[in-house]
């Protein structure tokens, strides 16, 4: 009876020490899909190209040709297909993830340039720079069901986590169009400082986080009332992308003139640290496991990593001329 009652609570402790160990299993495995690969696509707008890295090794794996002047890029739900935006060629390139195979080059409005799925990942919306206005394209059939217009110099789009809107910066009428993703139609017209650029929804889709260029602040939208409650100067020169953290507690934010990224504590959008990249640091990408921000450094040609853990950059890798526009696939 006592060597059975032993074996009995020999068992428990066991358990009590796997829990964790499995939990963190669990953890993990839920950031990515079983057996994907981590791929970053980052696009070069002088060399008409793709660079795509290896996540797992830090090392280029390919390079992908495509149209003239390639800037947004955004990857499938599923991971299955990259867009790219060829901005001098009005045209869209649909890359396959796994092989880096172009599939087709289609119609994408002119001069096409940021982008973003709608949360069913049945549309794409391409934002027409010098159309004024977006594309809105069947993801399936990739034709082209709705023009929207917007403001002036539209630059990038993102979408809420909730499903219910997208969101359109506008370069020179200084503006956010939100356009309710049920009907494609613009519901409200939002000012904000001089330039805004890249945008990012919070988890809750409650706010929406804008980076002015030329007025160096970063901007928190109310979605409930629809207008700017905050801004705040970032500390550095010309902000161009912002990217939250999975927990929403900081948002890094690059620089384009200062060539760094800064850290802002999300409440009170104080800087936290800064974090020296290079000259010409735009666009941004946060891994699916929320450990690394891989960051654009356009004037070295270079895609920058940095660890969100000790905020310093742990890798540089060689692109193609002028890198634009990074997304990050995790690949079945």
């Amino acid at each position: 009876m006592e060597s059975r009652q032993r074996l009995v609570r020999q068992g428990h402790a066991m358990n009590r020490r796997l829990a964790p160990l499995v939990l963190l299993a669990v953890l993990v495995l839920g950031h990515t899909r079983a057996g994907a690969e981590m791929r970053v696509f980052v696009t070069n707008e002088k060399s008409d190209d793709v660079t795509v890295i290896d996540a797992a090794t830090r090392t280029v794996v390919g390079t992908i040709r495509v149209s003239k002047r390639p800037r947004g890029v955004a990857v499938s739900p599923d991971g299955r297909r990259v867009y790219v935006a060829n901005s001098n060629s009005d045209s869209l390139s649909v890359i396959d993830a796994k092989s880096l195979a172009v599939l087709s080059t289609v119609p994408a409005g002119l001069d096409p340039e940021g982008m973003t799925f709608n949360r069913a990942g049945t549309a794409l919306y391409v934002v027409n720079e010098n159309e004024l206005s977006v594309t809105v394209l069947d993801a399936a059939s990739l034709t082209i069901r709705a023009k929207i217009a917007v403001g002036k110099e539209p630059e990038t789009a993102v979408a809420s986590p909730d499903g219910r809107w997208i969101a359109v910066s506008n370069e020179t009428s200084d503006d956010i169009h939100l356009i309710a993703a049920a009907s494609d139609t613009v519901v409200k017209q939002i000012p904000v400082p001089r330039n805004p650029r890249g945008m990012r929804f919070t988890a809750d889709s409650r706010q929406l986080f804008v980076a002015s260029e030329q007025a160096h602040v970063v901007s928190v939208i109310n979605l409930a009332e629809m207008r700017v409650v905050k801004s705040v100067p970032t500390g550095g020169s010309r902000p161009v992308d912002v990217v939250l953290t999975p927990d929403g507690s900081r948002a890094y934010v690059s620089h384009g003139q200062s060539g760094d990224v800064r850290v802002l504590d999300t409440a009170s959008l104080n800087v936290l640290a800064v974090i020296p990249v290079g000259p010409r640091t735009w666009w941004m990408a946060l891994t699916s496991d929320g450990r690394f921000l891989y960051a654009t450094v356009g004037r070295a040609n270079e895609v920058a990593v940095i660890d969100i853990r000790s905020n310093t950059v742990v890798a540089r890798i060689p692109c193609g001329t002028l890198p634009w526009g990074v997304a990050i696939a995790d690949t079945p």
